[in-house]
């Protein structure tokens, strides 16, 4: 007895070539921001639109968006109460600016 072809059986295969390409594109990505945020992406390190004007223009632009994501890391340090963020190019040609703020902690009793 001969088995038959799935294909010529009319039974869909559970995971059609369609689902494994997406599949395949959604892990890379995924891979992708986890790379970024391992290696210091400003993007993935919670900064909003607003504060992602590296020219000092006062205008956000698609391309200083992309360049959070892909060219700008920041550096998170903590000193006691001051927390600060320095934000620097990746290639290492220099810092653009350090944000600094005081956290109050409730005290515990």
């Amino acid at each position: 007895m001969r088995k038959s072809d799935p294909a010529l059986s009319g039974i869909r295969p559970r995971f059609p070539l369609r689902r494994r390409i997406l599949l395949g594109i959604v892990a890379a990505l995924l891979v992708l921001v986890a790379w970024l945020h391992y290696t210091g992406s400003a993007a993935t390190h919670g900064i909003t639109t607003r504060d992602m004007d590296w020219n000092g223009d006062g205008t956000v632009t698609q391309g200083e968006i992309a360049q959070a994501i892909f060219t700008v890391v920041v550096e998170q340090k903590q000193d006691g109460n001051r927390q600060c963020n320095t934000f620097a190019w990746r290639n290492g040609s220099g810092t653009i600016r350090m944000d600094c703020k005081t956290v109050f902690q409730p005290d515990a009793e």
